[in-house]
């Protein structure tokens, strides 16, 4: 399995460079990353698009009519719209997640922005990944680029990653120290 996801990873840090530097040529990063987001969402939003996008059971054939249905219901055209064509051709549609996840990387980079992966329990509102960002900008003294993930094991609060500190205050994180401590305690 590490083997499989690193063959993943090198596929989609290429696919993202490639789409990274003709955004840069075209003056279009902002636009591509906000496709990127919308679609990324969208296919997080649905169960039948996810598992289109995921499942190699799809022809080429039929995952190519309906994602060029969903970009342009969407309005999603240019670059994104360009490589979901060529990951549908190469049948490597199943990376789009980690494209958009190493373009924002790539992006955040360029910007000079310091990137914080934030995981919660359940998924976060806009407004509140816009209060953390707030919050971590400000006392890092540095501009931060949040991506969000969401794992229901943290039962409830935060799991914050920024640079090398890692900052823990999810309710199974404090369960852990409280056993932990309790055992030091007998």
């Amino acid at each position: 399995m590490p083997a499989e996801a690193s063959v993943v990873s090198d596929v989609a840090q290429r696919y993202a460079a490639a789409l990274f530097d003709l955004a840069r040529e075209g003056r279009t990063l902002d636009a591509t990353a906000a496709d990127l987001q919308r679609l990324q969402a969208m296919v997080a939003s649905s169960p039948d698009l996810a598992r289109l996008v995921r499942s190699p059971m799809f022809r080429r054939q039929q995952q190519q009519a309906a994602m060029a249905a969903v970009l342009a219901g969407a309005g999603i055209a240019g670059h994104v719209a360009n490589l979901v064509g060529v990951l549908v051709r190469n049948r490597r549609l199943f990376a789009l997640a980690d494209i958009a996840r190493a373009f924002r990387r790539l992006l955040s980079e360029h910007r000079g922005e310091l990137p914080a992966h934030v995981t919660s329990a359940h998924p976060l509102s806009e407004r509140q990944v816009q209060a953390i960002r707030a919050e971590l900008t400000a006392s890092t003294k540095r501009e931060v680029s949040v991506e969000t993930a969401v794992d229901p094991s943290l039962l409830g609060g935060l799991l914050v990653k920024i640079g090398s500190r890692m900052i823990d205050s999810s309710l199974s994180g404090k369960l852990q120290r409280l056993r932990v401590a309790m055992k030091g305690a007998r």
